[in-house]
């Protein structure tokens, strides 16, 4: 059944390898940015794919964007789990309230579904279970966590109040193409951007702190179970369900591209957990979903990524 597909930051990381697959599966697709987001690629015009700039705090804009659409993927953030806890109030105002806006604006619609990508690596806090399910309590230590819980709690809320169907997943550590080096956005693609440049890598603490990566890839994958599933539960954590050291994820880095790479150790940030590595068992059990691509692989295939990308001056 072809869908009508708004994805909210469409442009980014994973919103362009999700709006990518989307059309290729014969969807059609309106991505929704900022103003100056261009598009990352042509597309053509057998594609069906309509870009639409505005901002995600007004109401006028995200109302006009929800017209004629099946499913609204919300992939919008405005910060990054280092930096949130510098502004709260900022995080607030651009994150919570604009979707409990968005959230107004789907009940008047009625009828369409929204996916909520949230984060598997912050909302739980500092886990007492490792794997970490779903059922963990969520003690999250830094604002970004902190509203992504939050926007989970609201859209429980308005499946109460007004029926609205919705799924949350709660992503571990994503990897993969298009991920910005210079953004800070995950220490795989920052630790590769710096490897190919010959720079040295700053490590936060003693190199033993463990994340579960995920391949961009995959991420769509459960993106689209998620565009289709219907029931409960409705949350549910995508990851590899395997936990990887920095210094283990270097030393992969360093058998890719076949020479070390300096590194300069730092204090412990506060933000950061000791360990995050997520259960995925009810994803498997019930999205039907599980990670294809390993580690080794997806660094590969986001390496030459850069390379080519290098290459071509991008």
């Amino acid at each position: 059944m072809i869908m009508k597909c708004l994805v909210l930051g469409g442009g980014g990381f994973i919103g362009s390898s999700l709006t990518d697959r989307l059309l290729a599966d014969g969807h059609i697709v309106r991505v929704f940015e900022r103003p100056r987001v261009v598009p990352y690629r042509k597309f053509s015009a057998a594609e069906r794919l309509q870009w639409v700039v505005g901002d995600f705090q007004s109401t006028a804009d995200i109302g006009a964007a929800l017209d004629e659409v099946d499913v609204v993927f919300h992939l919008i953030g405005t910060t990054l789990p280092h930096n949130s806890n510098e502004d709260p109030v900022y995080d607030v105002e651009s994150n919570v309230v604009p979707t409990l806006r968005l959230l107004e604006a789907l009940v008047r619609k009625k009828g369409r579904k929204i996916v909520f990508l949230s984060s598997g690596g912050t909302v739980y806090g500092i886990p007492m279970k490792i794997p970490t399910p779903e059922s963990h309590p969520l003690e999250p230590i830094v604002s970004y966590g902190i509203t992504k819980q939050t926007i989970e709690k609201y859209l429980s809320l308005y499946r109460t109040l007004h029926g609205l169907e919705f799924v949350v997943l709660r992503v571990a550590n994503a990897y993969g193409e298009r991920q910005r080096p210079n953004s800070s956005q995950g220490a795989v693609a920052v630790f590769l951007g710096k490897a190919l440049a010959g720079e040295m890598i700053e490590i936060w603490g003693d190199g033993s702190v463990t994340r579960d990566y995920v391949y961009v890839g995959d991420v769509v994958e459960a993106l689209l179970k998620a565009m289709r599933f219907g029931g409960e539960p409705n949350v549910f954590n995508i990851g590899s369900g395997k936990g990887h050291t920095i210094h283990e994820l270097l030393e992969k880095i360093e058998n890719l591209i076949e020479r070390p790479v300096p590194r300069k150790y730092m204090s412990v940030r506060k933000c950061d957990v000791p360990i995050s590595v997520l259960d995925i068992r009810r994803a498997e059990k019930i999205l039907r979903w599980a990670p294809a691509v390993a580690l080794e692989e997806g660094l590969k295939r986001t390496f030459d990524w850069m390379r080519r990308c290098e290459s071509l001056g991008a």
